[in-house]
């Protein structure tokens, strides 16, 4: 073993020679020559698209740091409350942040909500009265909303069961039909929900730039209506939100990119004045609304997560896009490709089987921080209509933030790699998935 004169400690003691970072990876991994060497290639050859990632967090940084700077927010404001949550200085002072960082008058941040669809289900409810209508503008909403909107089958409590009717534009080859939009349009229509994110289908994600256009024919043409965007998963990868270009909502899970993964469970919605009460009086109950909700000590978790949110999102864009180049090189479809725009921190590559769909989710899992042995099956899980293989090696469960891969288990089968907070986690995920991906198809 080479040496070399350590000069902090005695002169006659040495210390090994530094070993190359990427041979260190290598070796530490037990790396075939063949994955090493399209790990280099693949980090080299995305190198600029990377660098752009990280000039949005910064502008995105910016953005937070001067939510920051408004809001003055002390150590003793962040303590919080319990109980009922009356005057709760952390949760006004922490609503503030959000409502300052999208860009809008109001913002609801809540630990109660245990789920981005529970705070959408909030939203709809509150802004929905019988003999309106719901529009889905962007095809079929997410699985786990279907049962709130009472689609396709009715579910006691839905919106269907309280008379509020729906109607659902589909996609046209993967793109919002405005045309189709419009022509939905009418008198009794409530309320437009847009999906930014693909969900569970092999489509774009929206830019906020669409989101933006599509905003503008709809006021155009029903300046009243109130517009929802189910943000999950987009926040902080582009230098806008929904909010910030027209929309009266927008709400997203705080286990995804907001909880920059510290926040243990949560969600929160951001908008107007009007939209966000009415969805926390759904919430609570009518006279409460947003004068309760206890943030339990956790609003120092909860604004520290916003500070964190770009450039932990940031590492995950870095990743994915690394993990983009190295299937699409190795034969695999994926979306988005690795030099295309990104809107969320979701990246889809398409397997063909359920077997390659398994050892896929397998390999992720080996290398969560959490249950790294355990083998991911297939689970109907409440909300969805099909098995949903999961890998989840997370400190948080179900946390999308951090490292997970799921799909369910349905044509075209594809699983959807997320989250990461170190581009070398979600790389190394990727090139050993791939690698099982390679021997199973021997």
């Amino acid at each position: 073993m080479k040496t070399r004169p350590n000069p902090r400690n005695h002169p006659g003691r040495y210390e090994p020679a530094p070993v190359p970072f990427v041979d260190r990876i290598k070796t530490r991994l037990n790396l075939s020559e063949k994955s090493y060497s399209r790990w280099v290639e693949a980090r080299a050859a995305t190198r600029q698209v990377r660098r752009g990632v990280r000039e949005i967090a910064d502008a995105n940084f910016l953005k937070v740091l001067s939510a920051f700077q408004a809001c003055q927010l002390s150590e003793a404001l962040l303590a919080g409350g319990t109980g009922y949550g009356y005057d709760d200085s952390g949760r006004e002072g922490v609503d503030r942040l959000f409502a300052q960082t999208f860009g809008c008058p109001s913002a609801a941040v809540r630990l109660q909500w245990v789920c981005g669809t529970h705070a959408i289900a909030s939203a709809l409810r509150g802004n929905l009265r019988p003999g309106q209508t719901l529009l889905a503008a962007t095809g079929a909403p997410y699985d786990t909303l279907l049962p709130t909107i009472g689609h396709p089958q009715d579910y006691d409590g839905s919106l269907r069961s309280f008379g509020i009717s729906y109607r659902e534009v589909p996609l046209k080859e993967g793109t919002v039909d405005v045309p189709a939009v419009m022509d939905a349009l009418d008198e009794r229509t409530g309320l437009v929900f847009i999906q930014r994110s693909r969900g569970y289908t092999w489509r774009p994600s929206f830019s906020i730039d669409t989101i933006a256009r599509l905003i503008t024919d709809i006021r155009a043409k029903a300046p009243d209506v109130v517009i929802l965007v189910d943000n999950c998963y987009g926040e902080m990868v582009e230098e806008l939100e929904p909010t910030e270009v027209g929309a009266d909502l927008c709400a997203g899970s705080l286990i995804k990119n907001l909880g920059a993964t510290i926040v243990p469970t949560g969600a929160y919605l951001a908008g107007t004045e009007r939209a966000v009460e009415r969805s926390l009086t759904a919430f609570t109950a009518p006279g409460l609304g947003s004068h309760v909700g206890p943030t339990l000590g956790m609003a120092r978790t909860m604004a520290q997560a916003l500070s964190m949110a770009p450039q932990t999102v940031a590492q995950s864009l870095e990743g994915l896009i690394t993990a983009s180049w190295l299937f699409e090189n190795a034969g695999f479809e994926t979306s988005p490709g690795w030099n295309e725009a990104r809107t969320d921190t979701i990246q889809a590559i398409k397997l063909g089987s359920v077997q390659a769909q398994r050892a896929f989710c397998k390999a992720v899992q080996s290398f969560g921080l959490v249950d790294s042995r355990a083998t991911p099956v297939p689970v109907v899980q409440p909300g969805y209509r099909d098995p949903i293989l999961m890998a989840g090696g997370t400190f948080i469960q179900g946390s999308s933030a951090e490292l997970s891969a799921d799909g369910p288990e349905r044509e075209p089968f594809v699983c959807y790699l997320q989250g990461g907070t170190s581009r070398l986690h979600v790389e190394l995920a990727a090139l050993s998935a791939l690698e099982q991906l390679e021997r199973t198809r021997g």
